[in-house]
């Protein structure tokens, strides 16, 4: 359950694809799993994502995907109403 503001939902997020083709994106504003769902559907609707990974508590997001440009993943998670600030590649 979200402890933020108990909504009563839970990071559902997709596993994170091979390793390799991955790089962490950390985003600003979640506190909840609502939070969670909505960068996870944008990110998602990238085109070549092939995993999105959500820590709420860190703000870590996980993506994975071959081609996949941090300009893309920044407008996506724009469009959630987040702000992206910091990117850095997933370690193996």
């Amino acid at each position: 359950m979200c402890t933020a503001c108990a909504c009563g939902t839970e990071d559902r997020s997709p596993a994170q694809a091979a390793a390799g083709d991955a790089t962490v994106y950390t985003v600003s504003g979640m506190t909840c799993g609502h939070c969670v769902s909505s960068v996870s559907a944008e990110i998602g609707k990238v085109e070549g994502v092939t995993g999105v990974s959500v820590d709420l508590a860190t703000g870590a997001v996980t993506v994975s995907g071959p081609g996949v440009s941090g300009d893309e993943i920044r407008a996506a998670v724009g469009r959630a109403g987040y702000a992206l600030t910091e990117t850095s590649p997933a370690a193996s």
